[in-house]
């Protein structure tokens, strides 16, 4: 097939695809007349290619599942290349998934300090002769 109808099957465009060529990650076999041209093969790896990406994967991430795919392997993920690429991304997620815990941890206390704050307010506003509620945003409420 030629490059339009793969990018078509794959859900790319041809940019994307002379691109990934440029990157080493698609064979850039010619015919006779000049044309690139592609085969089933092709679309797998395209396909595993747009998976990883799509689960955030970069696109040099990729490359070892793509070159266990081209080496003749059923899956691009039964490499021990791709198996140390999956073992990486998931320490990444771990310590990202880290991070947003400590973040909303943050943003909790943040916040039940604040509700805190205005309940103090509140009752203080209650009292006889107890201060004017005011928004924080400006002018009294």
């Amino acid at each position: 097939m030629r490059i339009g109808e793969l990018a078509a099957r794959a859900g790319t465009t041809t940019r994307t695809l002379r691109y990934y060529e440029a990157r080493g990650l698609l064979p850039a076999r010619r015919d006779d007349q000049g044309y690139r041209t592609y085969d089933e093969g092709d679309v797998r790896l395209l396909r595993q290619i747009r998976t990883l990406q799509d689960f955030g994967f970069d696109l040099e991430e990729t490359r070892p599942f793509v070159d266990c795919l081209r080496s003749g392997h059923p899956q691009g993920d039964s490499c021990p290349a791709s198996l140390a690429v999956y073992r990486r991304k998931l320490d990444e997620l771990d310590a990202l998934v880290g991070q947003l815990t400590a973040v909303r941890e943050t943003v909790a206390g943040q916040l039940r300090r604040a509700e805190e704050a205005r309940d103090g307010l509140a009752a203080d506003a209650l009292v006889p002769g107890g201060p004017e509620p005011v928004c924080e945003l400006g002018g009294p409420a």
